[in-house]
Parts: C-alpha cells; structure tokens; sequence
C-alpha cells in the first residue's frame, strides 16, 4: 500500500497543509512542525509521487547542477553534499555535464530546462560567473545559487568563504615555519578562487615586508597535470623555492610528484600546501597540509537556499559565508636551511 501525504499529516498529528508546506522547504514553519514531519516521513518510508511533478504548475522536486566534464575533487564533493541534502527533503538532484566552452554551457542549461524541468540550478565555478547562463536562467525565472562568485555578487544568493583571508593565514603558516621563498601555483587568471588565493599569498609577504618574487607565481588549470608541470618549473630555478602553496588540492599533489621525479623529499626538501582539504589530500604521502572548506556544508545551504526560493516563487537574495580550517598533515615542515 503507498504511503500518502495524508498519511504522513496523520502520523505527525498535523494538517496535510502544514505537512505539504514542510515537504516543499517554505519559510515560517515552526521547528517542532518539521521535526515531527522528517519523524513520520522516516517512520513511514514516505516517497513522493513522481507522476504529480508533470502537471500544469507543480514543481519537479529536482535541482539541476551542472559540473565539466572533468570533474575536479572539490565538485565531486559538492555533489555528494548537494545529494545528501536534496535527498532528506525530499529532492533528486539532477547531474548535468557541459563541456568547458560558453557555447555547451549556455547549451546545458536548456536542456536541463527542456528535458527535466528542475525547480532550482546550484552553479559552481567557473559557471557562477558565466553571463550567458545567469541570463539564461534569468529569463526562464527559475531559482539559482552561485557558489563562490567573482562578479555581481548582490545579483542572486550565494555561498562562499574568505578565500582571501584562508590563502593569507595558509602562507603565513608557511613564513612561521621559517620558509621565506615560497612558490604559488594558481589557476586560471579569470578564475575567482585563483584570484582570490593569490591576493591572500600576496598579503601575507606584504604583511612580513618580504618582496614578491614573480619568478615564484605560476599560472596553472587547478588540475593535477598543470600542478606537475608548475612545480616542475618552479624546482628547476637557480634558488628553487623550499615551500610550495598550491591553489588546490589536485594542483599540490601534481606538485609532490614533480618533487619525487626531481628525487626531491617531502616535507623534507619541499614543504608542499594545497586548498580545498578534498578527499585526496589524504590519499597522497604524506598527507597533505591543506585549507579545509566544508565542501559538503557548503552544497547543503546552496540546496536549502534554492528550495527556499523555489517554494516563495520570489527570488529573495541571501549570502552565506562559512567558515574555513588550515588542517597541517606531514607534507609541510622547517626547511633544512633558513633562507
């Protein structure tokens, strides 16, 4: 026998309108009403019926995100958060993949527009800044939440961190251990995250009254190859740098490899940072020195804040910024020689 909505009010000692307003995220539900709604719903095994979404005005229960096709470890993180999150109220999460060009993003999200018809878009960089895709999503007036944006900032609700601030604190961690020539591997220059994380190294040596090295800044993908190749270049200079800060996690492993190949140790000869703490920073040896972002909270009330402004109709504008850890692991320590 399927469980119904009824059901549920039933259980939970409350009205199916109440119920109904708990199951589609809206405002001014009282605390004690959604936790006797989430208990019943747990008791019961209630499941929505999906048949319902096609009719004239319902809402899908879905949420779109969109992610490259070379999904970078962070993203992969925020979709398992976004699930989670989706999943205890009620919601799918629909995954859907863009080749990294304007052309196929702008392309991505009309189909997801067309084909599943999500209630709300979680958009992560480099998407939280395309133009093309914010007006896209504009004109169908459907909800969206930027995570991270660069641009525009007031102009829809968001998620983020001081990427300025952890980069600063990250380096400065590095100049306490008594490094003083210090390498930086970013992404790409349009990339907010990288700009932002290279503007915190550049505080932190303005802060010591230690110059800038230019000959120490690469421009890398924030991809594992291009952290290779980075580091490469960095190690091979007449007074190679004894510590590397890496503008991501899968940038810094590239770098540790470039260190092995160049027989290199680390953290002996090569203090090695990174950003994100994904999964993978626990997986290289030694384990990696890294900013903690909490990824999968950060997915959580990008979802919570789309659902909100799905179920008000109205697109009320909300910025979240979480907190943010330095986790030190085996990958950094003293150089050998003070600079």
């Amino acid at each position: 026998m399927t469980t119904t909505i009824k059901d549920v009010a039933a259980r939970a000692g409350l009205s199916v309108m109440t119920v109904s307003r708990v199951l589609n995220g809206e405002r001014h539900v009282s605390a004690e009403a959604k936790a006797k709604v989430e208990a019943a719903i747990e008791a019961l095994g209630y499941r929505r019926n999906v048949f319902a979404r096609g009719l004239p005005g319902s809402r899908s229960f879905l949420l779109c995100m969109l992610i490259p096709e070379m999904i970078p470890a962070y993203a992969a993180e925020f979709q398992q958060g976004a699930v989670e999150y989706c999943r205890a109220k009620g919601y799918h999460l629909v995954v859907q993949p863009y080749r990294a060009n304007d052309e196929a993003a702008a392309d991505a999200v009309a189909t997801a527009l067309a084909s599943v018809r999500p209630d709300g878009f979680l958009l992560t960089p480099p998407l939280t800044d395309h133009a093309p895709v914010l007006e896209a999503l504009e004109r169908a007036k459907v909800a969206y939440v930027r995570l991270a944006p660069t641009f525009d900032v007031e102009r829809t609700s968001s998620i983020a961190l001081d990427e300025v601030e952890a980069a600063r604190q990250m380096t400065l961690a590095l100049l306490d251990l008594g490094h003083r020539r210090i390498g930086f591997i970013g992404g790409p220059a349009d990339h907010g995250a990288s700009q932002w994380r290279l503007a915190g190294y550049r505080k932190a040596l303005e802060e010591r009254e230690l110059a800038l090295d230019p000959a120490l800044v690469v421009e890398g993908l924030f991809l594992f190859e291009s952290g290779e190749a980075g580091g490469a270049s960095l190690l091979r200079l007449p007074d190679r740098p004894t510590a590397i800060f890496a503008g991501n996690d899968e940038t810094a492993l590239g770098v540790m490899a470039a260190a092995h190949r160049l027989g290199l140790s680390i953290p002996g000869d090569l203090s090695v940072a990174g950003f994100d703490d994904s999964e993978i920073a626990q997986l290289a040896w030694p384990q990696l020195t890294t900013v903690r972002q909490p990824i999968q909270a950060m997915a959580a009330a990008a979802a919570e804040l789309v659902i909100a402004m799905a179920a008000a109709r109205m697109p009320k504008i909300e910025h979240r910024r979480l907190p943010f850890e330095l986790v030190f692991r085996g990958s950094t320590a003293p150089p050998k020689v003070l600079a």
